[in-house]
């Protein structure tokens, strides 16, 4: 039989082995929280896809780096002014941008003058898919498909389209039907996606094209009905809804992407750090089923190519801002 005194130093050393592994937890928990964040700005507000993707794929990476993340939106200009807070950071390998096919693609063309160069003041992280956007209209619009839509903008008073800013996908994916099928279309350019999307809903204005993961939710709540997607094939988060081309818009094909970018200035061993990091967030199961859902198709691109990737879109996107037209500043 154990004596008294025995039990009671078994007790002392478990609780003495207890107090230091809650120091020990509590002091990793410490270290944690003091550690320096992975900061993720977001070119656009809150609750917009891109800002989405960036949460998602952040806390994925931020994880793997075992850092706190810090998202920061700075919307405005299109992803000018979030993009030029990026672009002139310090280069320390902890702040990165949440880059857009607006922001690195469209804007450079689009905007006669930049407050930064699309490829000389970034380095590419990484590339997290390809997404099509959806022309959608509210539900209680008379405008029922692509025909209607045609025959409202060739009244006199025309159609107002809205959009998550100037020189976005959807603006200039509303530019280019203009060009291809007539008609007078007004731009109506909001600072935010979700309150461009209400109004819509509203009726404020009479169409947008935008990601499937934010207009889906209201398609299926019956606020919003999609006429067609941007892209040359169909989108694999809205199978049912035909793409523009099927319809007769002929060489229609504009699908926005998200690309992870930072500093030029960063040091080559974070730049290489963060895109082991990125690299190692898309191939983990949940994640790539939180972009499905989001409609976001996933795409390889090497390292080594991310570079020429960007400035092959570039002259791309250029063609296309030319054909539609728009121009800012």
């Amino acid at each position: 039989m154990m004596s008294r005194t025995h039990c009671s130093r078994r007790r002392v050393a478990a609780a003495i082995g207890l107090g230091i592994a809650g120091v020990a937890s509590l002091a990793a928990s410490g270290a944690h929280a003091q550690a320096t964040p992975l900061k993720m700005v977001v070119p656009f507000g809150p609750g917009t896809t891109t800002d989405i993707v960036a949460r998602h794929v952040g806390e994925a990476m931020a994880g793997l780096l075992d850092s706190p993340l810090l998202i920061e939106n700075k919307a405005g200009a299109g992803g000018a002014i979030g993009s030029d807070l990026v672009a002139k950071a310090r280069g320390d390998g902890r702040t990165l941008l949440m880059g857009t096919v607006g922001t690195h693609a469209i804007n450079p063309t689009l905007y006669r003058k930049l407050p930064y160069d699309a490829q000389k003041d970034f380095v590419p992280i990484g590339l997290v898919g390809f997404t099509p956007t959806l022309l959608v209209v509210a539900a209680n619009s008379p405008v029922k498909s692509l025909a209607d839509l045609k025959a409202e903008a060739a009244k006199p008073a025309g159609v107002t389209f809205a959009s998550a800013g100037n020189g976005t996908s959807g603006h200039l994916a509303g530019e280019l039907l203009a060009a291809r099928i007539g008609g007078k279309m007004i731009h109506v350019p909001y600072n935010q996606g979700g309150q461009a999307l209400t109004d819509v809903i509203g009726g404020q204005a009479q169409f947008m094209f935008y990601h499937p993961a934010a207009v889906l939710p209201h398609i299926k709540a019956g606020k919003l009905r999609a006429l067609g997607a941007s892209s040359a094939r169909r989108s694999a988060a809205a199978p049912d809804v035909p793409t523009l081309q099927e319809q007769g818009v002929s060489d229609f094909d504009l699908v926005a992407w998200f690309m992870v970018y930072a500093p030029a200035s960063a040091p080559a061993a974070d730049v290489m750090r963060l895109r082991d990091a990125m690299q190692r967030a898309l191939a983990r199961p949940d994640l790539a089923a939180k972009l499905a859902e989001l409609g976001i198709e996933p795409r390889t691109i090497a390292p080594s190519e991310l570079a020429a990737f960007g400035v092959q879109e570039v002259a791309r996107w250029a063609e296309a801002v030319k054909r539609s037209g728009a121009q800012l500043d």
